[in-house]
């Protein structure tokens, strides 16, 4: 694999994992749900995440948002590796009974 190859798998990567993030975001505000209150709780040793505070900037009132299925978000957390996340929203889910 060659250099540019090579920096463009990490490229789209990373602007995968953004979106990752902004779907997490977005999922929480249309629960009415404190998305860092949930990071942080997934994640209680790490300082504050960066891209989940850019990534809530981005996010949309609930009523402007399209749906975003629980179970969808799962598969993306999991597929990033976010398992902890991915373990904290499926309880949520499940004490909440969210679709």
């Amino acid at each position: 694999m060659d250099r540019s190859h090579e920096e463009k798998v990490i490229r789209n990567y990373q602007e995968g994992e953004k979106m990752m993030v902004l779907l997490f975001a977005q999922w929480c505000i249309n629960h009415d749900l404190d998305a860092a209150a949930i990071y942080k709780e997934a994640y209680p040793f790490q300082d504050k995440n960066k891209e989940l505070i850019d990534a809530l900037e981005l996010t949309v009132p609930k009523q402007e948002s399209d749906y975003i299925d629980s179970e969808t978000l799962l598969e993306v957390l999991s597929l990033y590796g976010n398992d902890d996340l991915a373990f904290v929203v499926a309880e949520l889910i499940s004490q909440r009974n969210l679709k």
